[in-house]
């Protein structure tokens, strides 16, 4: 198969992705204990009040309907407006995605190069004595909840030593740029899971191209080993390392929530614990489509980057 059929083929299976996506979020919304009609008339509300904060809202027409004109506003990026506010779904998450995206953005630019450095000085040499030692380490990481690993580092960082703040709100009116500090606790605490989990995965990478054919006549060719790395060994193991790095991503957005909730950070989860509160399933919705789409984006790039890495894809497509 060649390339530009296999990136058409990973293209339309995105948009799939995202369509029965679509469809889970609404369905699963509909299937919910109460609506978002009952949890803003009251308990005291009578048959009627209800009946007309349903017509209001627009509940009370068939969810068919309703899921046809959500999602062709989605395609518009009109994600529909907050059952609780009334304001444009968009407006409600844009400055707590921008802050999500934010701390998971610098994470994956500390996180990234850490795993490639941990995978490589493990992979290249391995049973050595720093292998021993790194793969000890990140069992461990790997092996403790990311909360508890957020609650040690604000015992040792922000009481024990107090050099960073244990609570990451930004300045009044500010973003969390403003106040870089508040930044470090919640990016350390994502960075050491993730570093570790990928890290490990690189490395059984390294030591699966380190042992190819092509890699073993170029040190035979007397190629210096920078070379031979760089040119020879990280593209036969960029594959399995590009898609572990998807998933780093999408495990990032899902695990910033445990973290933000720890360091009471003002991203995406706050808003999701209070939509759920109220019911307001056009920002569940909302935000459920729109991390989707980050994560099929995410998947959908670390195809192109393996076959722009992969001398054998690039051959097929000639």
């Amino acid at each position: 198969m060649s390339a530009q059929a296999l990136l058409l083929r990973r293209v339309v299976a995105a948009v799939f992705t995202l369509l029965a996506t679509a469809v889970v979020l609404f369905a699963a919304s509909e299937v919910l204990p109460g609506d978002a009609a009952t949890a803003s008339v009251g308990l005291d509300a009578t048959a009627d009040d209800l009946a007309q904060r349903r017509a209001e809202l627009g509940l009370d027409r068939p969810w068919p309907v309703r899921f046809a004109e959500w999602l062709a506003g989605a395609l518009r990026g009109d994600l529909g407006a907050s059952t609780m506010t009334g304001e444009p779904v968009t407006s409600v998450i844009a400055e707590p995605l921008g802050s999500t995206a934010l701390l998971v953005g610098i994470t994956a630019a500390v996180t990234v190069p850490l795993a490639v450095l941990i995978g490589l000085v493990s992979g290249l040499r391995p049973g050595g004595r720093v292998d021993r030692a790194l793969s000890a380490v990140s069992v461990v990481v790997v092996s403790v909840p990311q909360f508890v690993t957020a609650g040690l580092l604000v015992l040792l960082l922000a009481d024990l030593v107090p050099l960073l703040p244990a609570i990451s709100l930004p300045p009044l009116g500010g973003t969390p740029l403003d106040k870089p500090s508040v930044l470090v606790l919640p990016v350390l605490a994502l960075t050491l899971f993730g570093a570790a989990w990928a890290g490990r995965i690189v490395r059984a990478a390294v030591i699966d191209a380190n042992a190819t054919p092509h890699v073993e006549a170029a040190r035979l060719a007397g190629l210096p080993e920078r070379v031979v790395v760089l040119r020879h060994l990280l593209p036969s193991a960029l594959p399995p390392c590009a898609h572990t790095f998807a998933w780093l991503l999408s495990g990032l957005f899902g695990g910033t929530a445990v973290v933000e909730v720890v360091f009471n950070y003002p991203g995406l989860s706050q808003t999701l614990v209070a939509a759920v509160r109220g019911h307001d399933t056009a920002v569940l919705e909302g935000v459920g489509l729109l991390l989707a789409a980050i994560i099929v984006a995410a998947f959908t790039l670390s195809d192109l980057l393996v076959v722009v890495a992969d001398p054998r894809l690039r051959a097929g497509a000639g």
